[in-house]
């Protein structure tokens, strides 16, 4: 499976961006999609996850009720919306896939990651 990431860049403080990860070449049905960022200095952390055909999903504490995790299954995508940007969201994101009932915030778990895209919030 190869995921790709895309729709990363600068906004300011306030604004939403909305970044993608596309999987190919495998199956994506059964398996968690997850989102995590590093910040420069700083350990990776867990944003999001959801698993494929289950409605529920997962949020760190620091962007629940900011950001957004969804799906495509006919375009085999997952989307994070994020709203209401802030500095300290300033990280590369990746996303990842990995086997459908690990624990979410478990990267070390998780078989597949994306090659990252950069979001920046700055004024």
């Amino acid at each position: 499976v190869q995921l790709q990431a895309s729709g990363g860049g600068l906004v300011q403080p306030g604004d939403s961006m909305k970044i993608s990860c596309a999987a190919s070449g495998g199956t994506i049905t059964n398996i968690l999609m997850g989102w995590f960022r590093q910040a420069p200095g700083k350990e990776r952390e867990f944003v999001a996850a959801l698993r494929w055909r289950n409605p529920n999903t997962y949020y760190a504490d620091s962007v629940k009720d900011r950001f957004a995790i969804s799906r495509d299954d006919a375009k085999n995508t997952v989307t994070l919306q994020m709203n209401t940007l802030k500095p300290e969201d300033t990280a590369v994101y990746y996303c990842a896939a990995g086997p459908l009932y690990i624990r979410p915030t478990d990267a070390d778990k998780y078989d597949y990651w994306g090659q990252g895209t950069q979001v920046t919030v700055s004024s």
